[in-house]
C-alpha cells in the first residue's frame, strides 16, 4: 500500500519547528530583481517551479533539512528582494548569514554586471567567514544568453581573489591578535567564489549548489578551528552521502 504523501505546508511546519538537527545555517539568496531567486528556493525546498512569481517584497524564507556527512543540516534560507528600494531592509539580513547564493541571469547582461556591487553588499554587511556561491540561473535559456560560461568562471575567479587580498590587508593590521589572525585569514581567505550555472525551471544544479554552499561552510568551519571539538564544529567525515545510514541520525561537516 502506498503511503500519502506528505502536503507542501505541513512538511514546511514539520522542518521549522524540527529541533533534531546537528547544525543550523542561516544562507541568504541576493541579485537583482527577476534572476529567479524565488522560483531556485521553491524548486530546492518543495520541488516545485511556477513562472507565476511576482517579485519579492522585502524578504521570505524557507526552512529545509539536509543530511551532509552524516549529519543533519537545518538551512533557513532567505530569499531577499532585488530592487534597490528594499536594499537598506534586506542588508540587515546579512548578519550572521553562513553562506550567500549570488545569482544572476545569464539572459541579462544588466543582472551580470551588477554582481560586483552586490559582492561588495556582502563584503560591506556580512561576517568575514562567509561562503558565497556565484549562480547563473535559467540555463534552460540557453538560445538567450547573453553571459558566456567562462566569464561567469572569471568573475567568480577575481572576486574571490579580491576577497582574499582585502583580507589579507585588513588582518595584516591586526598581527598583534595571532590567535584572532589566524582563524579569520585561514577560515574567510583561503579560497575563491564557488560557480555553477544552473536552471530552476528544468532542476538542473539547485541541489548541487546547495550542497556545495553547506560543505564549504563546512570544510572551512573545520579547517579553522582546526578540527577543535567545539559545539559548532565536528571531525570532518570520509565522504558525502545523500541519505543518512540506518543507525544513524544525521547530515555531517
Amino acid at each position: 500500500m502506498a503511503l500519502a504523501k506528505v502536503p507542501v505546508a505541513v512538511q514546511e511546519q514539520r522542518d521549522a519547528a524540527d529541533q533534531n538537527f546537528d547544525y543550523m545555517f542561516k544562507l541568504l539568496i541576493i541579485g537583482n530583481s527577476s534572476v529567479g531567486k524565488t522560483s531556485f528556493l521553491f524548486r530546492f525546498a518543495d520541488d516545485s517551479f511556477t513562472s507565476a512569481f511576482v517579485s519579492t517584497v522585502g524578504i521570505d524564507f524557507k526552512v529545509k533539512t539536509i543530511y551532509r556527512n552524516n549529519k543533519r543540516v537545518k538551512l533557513q534560507i532567505w530569499d531577499t528582494a532585488g530592487q534597490e528600494r528594499y536594499r537598506t531592509i534586506t542588508t540587515a539580513y546579512y548578519r550572521g548569514a553562513m553562506g550567500f547564493l549570488l545569482m544572476y541571469d545569464i539572459t541579462s547582461q544588466e543582472s551580470f554586471c551588477a554582481v560586483q556591487d552586490w559582492a561588495t553588499q556582502i563584503k560591506t554587511y556580512s561576517w568575514d567567514s562567509a561562503q558565497v556561491v556565484l549562480v547563473g540561473n535559467k540555463l534552460d535559456l540557453e538560445e538567450d544568453r547573453q553571459v558566456p560560461r567562462q566569464d561567469g568562471q572569471r568573475v567568480a575567479t577575481e572576486l574571490g581573489e579580491h576577497s582574499k587580498l582585502v583580507c589579507l590587508q585588513e588582518h595584516s593590521k591586526l598581527l598583534h591578535q595571532l590567535v584572532h589572525f589566524k582563524k579569520s585569514l585561514f577560515f574567510s581567505c583561503s579560497t575563491g567564489f564557488q560557480f555553477f550555472e544552473a536552471s530552476a525551471k528544468d532542476n538542473i544544479n539547485v541541489k548541487q549548489v546547495f550542497d556545495r554552499l553547506v560543505d564549504v561552510i563546512c570544510e572551512k568551519m573545520n579547517q579553522s578551528f582546526n578540527g577543535d571539538a567545539s559545539p559548532s564544529v565536528s571531525q570532518k567525515g570520509d565522504g558525502l552521502q545523500e541519505q543518512p545510514p540506518p543507525s544513524q541520525g544525521g547530515c555531517a561537516c
